[in-house]
């Protein structure tokens, strides 16, 4: 993406991380009238009108296999995307994306091949069980669970960003992505909002979200993707858990203990420490 080309990876990783965030707590607002579902549709549904807008997608002139990958991306975000508001619905935003960040951390272990990216690992890890306040055994069953399953999506939802960002021209495949999965979430959405839908707080708040929490930050990866290894790209999101708590104290009213402020300084060092190899990762890949 031209206008995103001369921005240093790390610094798109930050930004499109603050926006998603932001975007979550905003979604949370949405959830008593139009439910998680409604909620994930209007998200999808207004990053999927920008993007388009912008990159004006077609679905001519590529080949089979390029547009089962773009299939196969907008499915994950989808699922992705409706695990996690569902999450969202039955445990607080620090700990749905603690539980969630399972899926960076999986993809930042497994593509390691140096013993200091493992140290990054090792200290994004320590903050994810400090940011869970000594366990999980008063939340939501379902809610973990669910939290659990949209950190396996994330997991291939930041590999396969990598393989659209290579494969298609801009955010090109993004957008046809993003189109595939406002398309599979209507039933749902619709279902789950009704005509709640269409009451002017749910549509400016969910083009609110859809920009913060699709837009921007999927175009951000997107672009950072094209540059850096996803292992590295999985070490710089361990900085997520800390920005939903931040977002969930200002939002929210969410309150941090002492543990979580020691789990948000272990990921803030984890990210540095991995931004720092950002640029030597990029020039292998």
């Amino acid at each position: 993406m031209g206008l995103l080309a001369p921005a240093p990876s790390p610094a798109l990783v930050l930004g499109a991380i603050a926006s998603v965030q932001f975007g979550a707590a905003i979604a949370i607002t949405l959830f008593s009238r139009i439910g998680p579902g409604g909620a994930v549709w209007l998200r999808l549904l207004g990053g999927t009108v920008v993007l388009v807008a912008l990159w004006r997608p077609r679905w001519r002139g590529y080949a089979r296999r390029e547009l089962a990958l773009a299939v196969l991306f907008g499915l994950v975000l989808a699922g992705m995307n409706f695990s996690f508001y569902s999450a969202l619905h039955r445990i607080p935003l620090g700990i749905a994306v603690t539980i969630e960040f399972v899926g960076p951390l999986m993809v930042a272990i497994a593509g390691s091949r140096r013993p200091v990216d493992l140290v990054w690992v090792a200290l994004a890890a320590g903050g994810i069980l400090a940011l869970t306040q000594g366990g999980v055994r008063h939340l939501n069953g379902l809610g973990v669970a669910l939290a659990l399953l949209a950190g396996l999506l994330w997991a291939a939802y930041i590999l396969l960003n990598a393989r659209v960002g290579r494969t298609f021209e801009g955010a090109t495949g993004l957008s046809l992505a993003m189109c595939v999965a406002s398309l599979v979430m209507a039933p749902v959405g619709i279902a789950a909002g009704g005509s709640h839908l269409l009451e002017p707080r749910s549509l400016v708040l969910g083009a609110a979200v859809g920009l913060l929490s699709s837009a921007i930050p999927y175009s951000f990866e997107n672009e950072a993707l094209r540059r850096i290894d996803p292992a590295v790209f999985g070490v710089l999101m361990s900085i997520e858990p800390a920005v939903a708590a931040l977002a969930g104290l200002i939002l929210l009213g969410q309150g941090l203990s002492a543990r979580a402020v020691l789990g948000i300084a272990l990921v803030v060092i984890a990210s540095v420490g991995a931004a720092r190899r950002t640029r030597e990762a990029s020039i292998a890949v």
